[in-house]
């Protein structure tokens, strides 16, 4: 399917549906809708063409308890997800090449705290570590680092601790749209390297076998993508240069890359009206994002509380591109109002 020019819009078909914004900016919850019967719904199809737009716009979409929701059933919603709102045929799932102890599917990726302790030695349950001054350094987009990154995620805990292990999301729009316009430009000429920091065996053969695009192949994973990027659901402009995964601002001095990097991060952590906070209260709650336009991070505050497991699946998009015909959200939405 080719990429839209324009936006694509909401036609209602989830109005029927009990939700709620979580906050005015980014989130949406749907109270007592069940993914497993959307999916199986003779009008399938509009449904998740709805839940798309609707995710691409709000950020990030919560349901509670989806019980009857499977591995390969998770995979399918965030495949047709992407397809309906029009990627490329050529991608497809992410496929991990690094291995993960319990992880049988590489296209889902296996989250387990237990787990988490030996891959990082301990490291973020360390009691130093609960004494930081700073999570900056937890936020990002799911799999910048490669040619072609992630457009739908999905994950649903299958373990719940008792308290802690909330996940954190924050709006790339609101982010762009809170720079002075001056910045704005400057941005919006600029492009970012992108890098992937976990160790890996560059001679394991996987690593030749495609991650969900014919573009994301070998171990060069040091992509560079625009600092701004336009989505192709909503054409509003968003910020896509935070986080874990970038290694620096092309085309400036060091110094100038550390300084936008710093304010843009500053910006991002020091404005929690641009986020939103959400509790896992049961086992199988799911939570879909688009990482296209958000950034997102875990709270590792439940060593002692139990275990936090879940499964994650990452769809693959198009390479990140920037129009500078495309709009801010504050702009497109108070032109939707006047219409």
């Amino acid at each position: 399917m080719a990429r839209a020019k324009e936006s694509l819009e909401l036609s209602g078909t989830l109005t029927g549906f009990k939700s709620f914004d979580v906050t005015p900016i980014i989130g949406t919850e749907f109270v007592d809708a069940n993914l497993k019967d959307w999916l199986e719904s003779p009008n399938s199809e509009q449904l998740l063409h709805e839940l798309a737009i609707t995710v691409s716009r709000r950020g990030v979409v919560f349901f509670r308890k989806q019980d009857g929701l499977t591995d390969e059933m998770q995979k399918t919603i965030v495949q047709r997800l992407g397809i309906l709102a029009g990627k490329p045929a050529t991608s497809s799932l992410h496929r991990h090449a690094v291995k993960i102890a319990g992880q049988d599917d590489e296209e889902i990726l296996l989250i387990n705290s237990e787990e988490n302790k030996k891959i990082l030695g301990g490291t973020i349950y360390d009691p130093s570590f609960q004494l930081r001054q700073s999570c900056r350094p937890l936020w990002l987009c799911d799999i910048s680092y490669e040619p072609v990154p992630s457009d739908y995620c999905l994950l649903r805990l299958t373990e719940v601790p008792e308290s802690g292990g909330d996940t954190l999301w924050a709006s790339g729009y609101e982010l762009y749209d809170r720079l002075s316009k001056p910045l704005q430009s400057l941005l919006e000429t600029l492009s970012a390297t992108h890098q992937e920091l976990r160790k890996r065996d560059e001679t394991d053969p996987r690593f030749q076998i495609p991650r969900g695009s014919p573009e994301n192949v070998g171990t060069n994973l040091n992509p560079v993508h625009p600092l701004i990027r336009t989505h192709p659901v909503t054409r509003w402009k968003s910020v896509y240069g935070i986080g874990l995964h970038i290694k620096h601002i092309n085309n400036v001095t060091p110094e100038e890359s550390d300084w936008l990097m710093e304010r843009l991060s500053r910006l991002l952590v020091e404005n929690h009206d641009l986020q939103v906070r959400f509790r896992w209260n049961n086992r199988n709650d799911v939570a879909i994002w688009d990482n296209r336009c958000t950034y997102h991070a875990a709270t590792y505050d439940h060593d002692g509380y139990g275990v936090r497991e879940g499964r994650r699946v990452c769809g693959v998009g198009e390479k990140p591109f920037f129009d500078p015909k495309s709009q801010s959200r504050r702009v497109a939405l108070a032109a939707e109002k006047e219409r």
